[in-house]
């Protein structure tokens, strides 16, 4: 069975986050083993500057590679990513699963994404869309098109 962590930056405060995200995370316990890891947010004031932005993803990513599964393929959510349909995730994620190792890292970002180090380390960048969501609802959406992956995967009907 593959081992699926989510390292995520920032908590999910509201419930209906939090209901979504425990019914996929019950949903997926058939396909994976599913660790997810919150780290606190950098605080910032409301207007920051750039280099007290790049600061506080300097830290977040110093944060996350203390928490990275070893041997585990990483999978960076962030806009310049790469498009895939839900059917070409399922087929990477059969593919992952094949591979050397049987660990999946996905990492998401607080409200202003992932260093760019971080980013560059990671064995795949992913874009759930060129539009912008807040990062708790792209957990919740990422933790979805896991479970969707997996059930195409399956031959389910819950794909159509």
């Amino acid at each position: 069975m593959v081992n699926v962590t989510l390292i995520c930056v920032g908590k999910l405060k509201e419930k209906f986050y939090m209901d979504a995200a425990a019914e996929y995370q019950k949903r997926l316990s058939p396909f994976c083993r599913l660790n997810i890891i919150e780290l606190p947010e950098e605080k910032l004031p409301p207007t920051p500057s750039q280099a007290l932005i790049d600061a506080a993803l300097a830290k977040e990513a110093a944060a996350i590679r203390s928490k990275l599964p070893p041997n585990s393929r990483t999978v960076a959510l962030c806009i310049e990513g790469q498009l895939l349909s839900s059917e070409e995730l399922s087929k990477r994620l059969q593919t992952w699963q094949v591979g050397p190792t049987n660990k999946l890292t996905f990492l998401i970002g607080g409200s202003f994404g992932l260093d760019a180090t971080l980013k560059s380390q990671a064995h795949v960048r992913l874009s759930m869309s060129p539009m912008t969501f807040p990062h708790h609802l792209a957990r919740v959406m990422l933790l979805e098109q896991i479970y969707r992956a997996f059930q195409i995967g399956a031959g389910s009907p819950y794909h159509k």
